[in-house]
């Protein structure tokens, strides 16, 4: 960790009081505010909604076979677009890595729109996942630098309340435009959206965040092309690695084995140092976040299939049982800003991880025919209340934890080892599950259902149980997240 990074106490997370009209609302922060939480609506929406289109568009194109690298397509390249709007963001500001990181979702969300062949599909998903990247990395960095601290928590709340409508409307419009109008509109009218927060963001960006961080009179560092090649090498590696989990051959583990020589440089250049030892401070903030979402990610990709093939709902129905979660994940993110909240931010982090890991370790007791299915619904709220105490306070903690010329770089780490985290889960699920019968998966989504009806009950315990596992890891995790600071000179500890 840098000289330079401020060191944080166990009690000194309390916020000031906020000055009357000094909200993310008022008069200074209004438009900035409101245009990147429509950012994150976007990408929220284009998250829940392009998920409920894929399988049909898949079928329409022919590319059953290639279903899975729709969605890990979209994950490998945005590793690469985190680094890569680090260091730019850094150097010369957010604007332009935001500007071209919207630019390229929805230059992505066109190419698989009118894609006839699925191998297109593919690449437009790939570059939509690049802009991902890029836009989420950088609104990271707006926030450390337009948004005074006390600010931090309330904006990051904002952002998972923005998730709450898209998980609960994104599958329905999504589904309802897919059987009306064709899963292409749906791909081709989020990019009509992306106006929106063009209009509304780019100016107050522009006037409160751009240009590069006042280095003293220092000309900025020049981008550090050792991280840029890391960055290629985890995507490239990550890639490698989900064909390999999809394609259960032989021969599949010299791809393996080429994905892992890239991915584990990569991962140790590119992350924090000590952060699969889980050291204090920093390191173990960038691993809880991807613990957090690697273990909830993977487990939710697998709950819809499982209702539908142990249970018999109907697709809509089995997407509806995950959208109390928003509505929860927002709560959580709620109560992690609250300033009152603040001085136990730890003890909140532990308890997030521990509902967290509840639900997961729960939910096949649903495939029992005995155990109504709505008990699943409300445990995975319960997971999710959990996962908005955890996302929300592990952001505001690395903006504490950075400092100003870091804030790229280390944002970018965040948003590494979540991504990074669903990519391995999922292609370790993914592969567990179709080796015990469960049926053609790809990274954690539906392609159709097992053979010859349900599929057995095994294959989802084998995926649930080790992430549950997971998840209780990071409850340990959570407790290592403020650095201990050594007593005052000439005072007793």
């Amino acid at each position: 960790m840098s000289a330079l990074e401020p060191r944080i106490s166990e009690n000194s997370d309390a916020a000031p009081p906020t000055p009357p009209g000094g909200g993310i609302l008022g008069a200074a922060y209004r438009t900035l505010s409101v245009g990147i939480i429509s950012v994150i609506f976007l990408i929220a929406f284009e998250a829940t909604a392009v998920g409920t289109a894929m399988p049909v568009a898949a079928r329409d194109l022919d590319g059953i076979g290639l279903y899975a690298f729709g969605f890990s397509a979209y994950f490998t390249t945005s590793l690469f677009g985190m680094v890569l709007s680090g260091q730019w963001a850094d150097r010369q500001g957010p604007l332009r890595p935001l500007s071209v990181g919207i630019g390229a979702f929805a230059a992505g969300l066109v190419c698989s729109g009118t894609a006839t062949v699925m191998g297109v599909f593919v690449l437009g998903r790939a570059v939509q996942g690049l802009g991902g990247g890029l836009v989420i990395v950088a609104l990271y960095v707006v926030v450390s630098r337009a948004y005074e601290e006390r600010l931090r928590p309330a904006i990051m709340a904002a952002f998972a309340a923005s998730w709450v409508v898209p998980s609960i409307v994104g599958p329905l419009a999504a589904g309802t435009v897919t059987e009306r109008l064709g899963w292409r509109w749906v791909f081709l009218g989020i990019p009509v959206l992306v106006v929106v927060p063009l209009i509304v963001a780019l100016p107050a960006i522009r006037r409160t965040a751009s240009g590069p961080v006042d280095t003293g009179g220092a000309a900025p560092a020049a981008f550090d092309r050792r991280r840029i090649r890391l960055a290629l090498g985890i995507s490239v590696g990550a890639g490698l690695l989900q064909y390999a989990a999809q394609d259960l051959r032989w021969l599949s583990l010299l791809p393996a084995a080429v994905g892992a020589a890239l991915l584990v440089p990569a991962v140790l250049g590119l992350l924090p140092r000590g952060t699969y030892r889980a050291r204090r401070g920093l390191p173990s903030v960038v691993l809880l976040r991807g613990l957090a979402g690697g273990a909830f990610i993977g487990a939710e990709s697998f709950v819809p299939l499982m209702l539908v093939t142990q249970r018999g709902l109907s697709p809509t129905l089995a997407g509806f049982s995950l959208a109390l979660g928003g509505v929860t994940w927002a709560l959580g993110s709620w109560v992690q800003s609250q300033g009152r909240t603040a001085p136990y931010r730890e003890r909140l982090m532990v308890a997030g991880m521990v509902l967290v890991a509840l639900a997961i370790l729960t939910a096949p007791a649903v495939m029992a025919e005995s155990v109504p299915v709505w008990t699943l619904a409300l445990g995975w709220a319960v997971g999710s209340l959990g996962m908005g105490l955890v996302v929300g306070s592990a952001s505001v903690l690395l903006m504490r934890l950075s400092a100003p010329e870091e804030a790229g770089a280390n944002s970018a780490a965040l948003q590494i080892s979540d991504a990074l985290a669903n990519v391995v889960l999922l292609a370790v699920g993914g592969a567990a599950f179709a080796a015990l019968g469960g049926g053609a998966v790809g990274a954690g989504h539906v392609v159709e259902a097992a053979a010859g009806g349900a599929s057995h009950p095994a294959a989802f315990l084998v995926v649930f149980l080790p992430m549950g596992c997971v998840a209780l890891v990071g409850a340990w995790v959570a407790t290592r997240l403020h650095e201990r600071t050594a007593p005052a000179a000439g005072k007793t500890p």
